[in-house]
Parts: C-alpha cells; structure tokens; sequence
C-alpha cells in the first residue's frame, strides 16, 4: 500500500520523488513514540496511515491512504478516527497533518472533522493545506 502510495503522490506532483515534500522515516511512525496503522476489509489491507511525535504534546498525522476501491464507504473518517485515537494513547494533546492541492478530499474530510487552517509548520513545499485538532 505504501508503494501505490507513493506512486499516486509521484503523478499528482512531478519532481516529488527528486524532491520529497516531508519526508517520515519508518521509526517515526514505530512505537514507543509512533504507531503505524493498517485498516482490513475481509483480509484484504485497505487503509494505512501513521502517527509521528513532534514536539511535547503535539503530533502528525502521516502517510494516511485509502485504496481507491475502499473510497466513499466511510473508511478514510474511520481510518482518522482509529489514528486520533493513537495520537491520544501516546499522550498527544494536539494532532497536525498537511495535505497538497491534489487531496480535495482529505482536504474536505479532515475540515468536516474539526481541523482548523493553521500557518505552515513542517516545510512541506508540496501541501497548501495545514490544520490542527485538539484532542
């Protein structure tokens, strides 16, 4: 999944491959300090995403993905459910994440959500959007 991830974002931004946007390394997203997440449909993987700590209190949501066929049932909002409530379990007050211009949905969701527009944060030249949530 991580790899249809990447390729997605690959095509939506040419040049993100030579030049990431914010890059999240695997022990980020690990325990003690990180949890990755994978959300099952009969078996079969359909969502992932991860959150990283950032500063005392404060956390980012990353690599969250729903696989196109999994899309418009519900599993994105259950899959930043499932991932605020591990931000909360690691003691996280506040929960951050970004999103490019091509992302209009998650854009949507995670307003519908309660995520507020916050000024830039991680120097992710790719992302338009950056909102937070308190928890």
């Amino acid at each position: 999944m991580l790899a249809d991830l990447n390729a997605l974002l690959d095509a939506q931004y040419p040049g993100r491959s030579a030049r990431p946007g914010s890059v999240t390394t695997p022990d980020e997203l690990a325990p003690p300090r990180g949890r990755f997440l994978v959300g099952y449909d009969d078996g079969e993987p359909v969502a992932i995403g991860g959150v990283r700590a950032l500063d005392d209190g404060v956390c980012e949501i990353k690599r969250m993905y729903v696989a196109p066929a999994a899309r418009s049932r519900g599993v994105g909002r259950a899959l930043l459910a499932a991932l605020e409530d591990a931000a909360r379990e690691l003691g996280h007050a506040r929960v951050r994440l970004d999103a490019g211009a091509a992302q209009r949905h998650s854009r949507a969701l995670f307003a519908d959500t309660g995520y507020r527009p916050i000024p830039p944060y991680n120097g992710n030249h790719i992302a338009v959007y950056f909102g937070e949530k308190e928890l």
